[in-house]
């Protein structure tokens, strides 16, 4: 499943090419897709103009100027890929990127009124897109579980750390990918934003000192926004806006990277399991707790 910075790279591609563009007509396959065509789709979609492209945590919402909203899930292996005067494609590297489509993987087609298409692809079926009023969009399951976004402006050292204190008896590790304390933070991020402050990942939060927190939170935002940079992780099956891979993992300082010496003191990068994970760590500049 992508995490933040891959859906994040996605919604930059998108916005650059939906806003304006007038819905004509839409098709599906598969009822689980999208669950509320054809009706609502017919009636709410037709003749609309997409009015901009937003993420919450790991989902893209598609405003439309009908007050409705269309709300992408990629799950595990879905695809975006736009096809008009140039093509983009988002999501999992398969042929169905640079191929013709439709194909056996579509599950959605937006069509637009210049000609372009939006395609929505899933070989497994797990992803969805549902349209719906944009007033309700925050009252979906997925958006009142998920938790504050960290790379947001109002996201202050203050309020992290009154998040993550909230399970002050739970290792930060597990708490760092707990989506309900903070939204989008999966295993790459967690590994690398403590190797970055210098925090072993089975430390109880509770043990953990301000100073430490401070330079965790520094180190987490820092590590998102340089994966946004590089277009996301190369991680399985993601890439960028454009179908490119994603370079962050290139730059990884832990992840992956066990064995080899740690950037920074040169001790071997070990692989642990933390939270039920494999977990990355130096164990000269994270130190086990006692």
């Amino acid at each position: 499943m992508p995490e933040l910075p891959e859906v994040e790279t996605i919604r930059i591609g998108l916005a650059k090419l939906l806003p304006g563009l007038v819905i004509q007509d839409v098709q599906h396959d598969w009822q689980k897709s999208f669950p509320n065509a054809p009706a609502d789709a017919v009636r709410f979609m037709m003749k609309a103009s997409v009015k901009a492209v937003h993420r919450r945590a790991k989902v893209l919402i598609i405003d439309l100027s009908s007050k409705y909203s269309l709300v992408i899930h990629l799950k595990m292996t879905g695809q975006l890929v736009y096809v008009g005067k140039k093509r983009f494609g988002a999501g999992h590297p398969n042929k169905s990127l640079a191929g013709d489509l439709p194909d056996k993987s579509t599950r959605v087609t937006v069509d637009f009124t210049d000609g372009s298409k939006l395609f929505f692809n899933d070989q497994r079926k797990f992803g969805w897109m549902r349209l719906m009023p944009k007033i309700d969009v925050t009252e979906i399951d997925i958006f009142r579980k998920v938790g504050t976004e960290p790379l947001e402006d109002d996201f202050t050292v203050e309020r992290f750390i009154e998040r993550l204190s909230r399970r002050e008896r739970s290792n930060i590790k597990s708490v760092l990918l707990d989506q309900t304390i903070i939204a989008g933070v999966g295993n790459i991020y967690a590994d690398e934003s403590l190797w970055g402050a210098k925090i072993h990942p089975s430390t109880l939060v509770g043990d953990i000192p301000k100073a430490k927190m401070v330079a965790l939170y520094s180190s987490l935002r820092d590590v998102l926004n340089l994966s946004i940079e590089k277009g996301g992780s190369t991680d399985r099956n993601y890439v960028d806006s454009e179908g490119k891979p994603g370079s962050y993992l290139s730059f990884a300082n832990v992840f992956r990277k066990n064995g080899q010496p740690c950037p920074r003191c040169g001790t071997t990068i070990e692989k642990i399991k933390v939270a039920g994970r494999g977990t990355h760590i130096c164990p000269h500049c994270q130190k086990e707790p006692k």
